[in-house]
This record gives C-alpha cells, structure tokens and sequence, in this order.
C-alpha cells in the first residue's frame, strides 16, 4: 500500500513508519522541517516537507496514498490552541477530499467524546466531528490515554523541589499509553479493512496516581517519593513560571480539572477495549530513570 504519515519523525510517528516499511508498504512522511529529509530518506520513506497549514501542499502529498495517518503537531505559540487543532483538522479534512483518499486513520485522545472542559482535547474534539463529514471515507479514531512520556516533565521538579504534582490528587486513577503502543495499533488499523467512522481506544496500563509516583520514584532510587496536590492556581503559577505561555497553561490546568473530576476517563470505562498495549507502567519507569539519570 501507499501511505503517507504526518508527525514528522516523533515518538509516534517514526516507530510506525519503520513499521510499515518492513512489513512492505510505500511510506511518505510529512515534515515542515527541510532538515528531517535525509533522515526520513535512510529509514526508506520518501519525505514531503511542507506545512499543515497548506491545503495544496497537503492534497499533493495525500494524492494516491491508499491510507493517511494524521495527527495534529503541537504549536505552543498560538494564541487559541483548540482553534488551531480544529483549523488543522479542517485542512486535514480538505485536503483528503480533494485527494480521493478513502482511507484515514486519526490520532485522537481520551477524553475526545467531550465538547469543552478537557484543554487542548476539545480541539480532537473538533476534529473528530469535522472528519465525521468526510462523504465516503472510512475513518478511525485512535483515542489515546495520558502519554507516559509527559512523565518526563516532571524531571526538573523532582530534582528541584524533591516531588512530582499536578492539580488532582493522588488517588487519582490514570488510563495510561505509550507512544510505541500508539504505533502499534495504527499500524494495525492503517493494515485492516475497516468502513465508517469509527473509535479505537488505546491505553497500555491504569494506575493510581500513587503507584505511579512510587514505580518512579524506586526507579530512580527515590522510593519515597511523594506527590503534591496543586490548586488550579498554583498549578498555573507553575506553568507560567516554567515559560509556558498564559492561553497554552490555561489550558492544560483545565485538562488537570477534567482528570480530576474523572469526565475525561468516563467514555472510556464504558467503552474499554479487552486488550491494552505491551508497555507496562514498570517497563517505562526504566526509560524515566534512563532519562533521570542523565
């Protein structure tokens, strides 16, 4: 088959791409980034460097692919991130009509069943009911827990301030994912033959806030490790002072709300697949001490 992949070579989207190389299939890779081209060239894919942002650009590098992965790319700097995700999801949509492409596969999020209250998955939200009007397109949704990796942002506190914090408590229940699971299963569903428009939840492990801080913390010989509760207030103080603009810190204290509250996880435990991913909690607390330790 021919594929093209947006993503650029991130933590997902670089693992599915390798993997769908070797099972044979013809790879393009989207990268706004000139500089990626060789390095998506040696993995034996064939680079399309442009921006999402450009319909033209999109329907070029969309035309003849028998399935399209997308996913929206992180943009810090816009001033109305749910608006951005949704006018990136409207190009997307565009763009595949105009393409002839029957076949799509959509990295979503928990959560996206809800129309406000959740930060930046309202956004995926959009997006979803957006590709939803996509006339005679199979669709479907991959609905992703919490990554693991924004674990890694938790680094400078630990060492700093000596615990880890969010604005939800720990007892907390997480549904949980990492990024290789994720292109496990959307290489799965690009190789499957699927109609409509469907979901796809895709997790790897549930725990409690608590365990999590403690299968950390042992990994980087920090047992007693513990977790500190924010106010929506404090964790905003936090986020500013860590430079992340006021519009984007907002919004992720409200995604810290709707965990809090459990409305992000709800759809989900109603709908929960029979399998999760490979990547347990304990095989992930390596990679965090690797990264912790160096």
């Amino acid at each position: 088959m021919k594929i093209t992949l947006t993503g650029s070579l991130g933590n997902i989207s670089k693992p599915l791409a390798k993997k769908l190389i070797a099972a044979g299939h013809q790879v393009t890779i989207i990268s706004s980034k000139a500089d990626k081209a060789a390095e998506i060239e040696a993995l034996g894919a064939t680079p399309a460097i442009g921006s999402v942002s450009d319909i033209d650009f999109l329907t070029k590098a969309f035309t003849g692919a028998d399935v399209v992965y997308t996913m929206v790319p992180p943009n810090f700097g816009v001033s109305d991130y749910r608006k951005y995700i949704a006018e990136t999801g409207e190009k997307y949509a565009q763009a595949i009509q105009k393409a002839g492409v029957k076949k799509v596969v959509n990295l979503s999020s928990i959560g996206a069943h809800l129309d406000g209250g959740t930060g930046p998955i309202a956004g995926l939200h959009d997006v979803e009911n957006i590709f939803a009007g996509l006339d005679g397109v199979a669709v479907k949704h991959l609905r992703a827990g919490f990554f693991y990796v924004n674990f890694f942002h938790d680094i400078p506190m630990i060492k700093n301030a000596g615990f880890m914090g969010s604005n939800y408590s720990s007892d907390t229940n997480l549904v949980m994912v990492h990024p290789d699971d994720i292109a496990d299963a959307a290489a799965e569903e690009i190789q499957a033959s699927f109609t409509g428009k469907s979901v796809r939840y895709v997790t790897s492990a549930e725990h409690p806030i608590s365990d999590v801080v403690k299968t950390l913390g042992t990994a980087i010989g920090k047992p007693d490790l513990k977790w500190m509760e924010f106010t929506d207030e404090q964790a905003l103080d936090g986020m500013l002072k860590a430079g992340f603009p006021k519009p984007i810190a907002s919004m992720y204290v409200e995604m810290g709300t709707a965990v809090r509250s459990g409305i992000l996880f709800e759809h989900y435990y109603t709908n929960k697949p029979a399998a999760q991913g490979k990547t347990k909690l304990e095989d992930f607390a390596n990679e965090f001490a690797t990264l912790f330790n160096n």
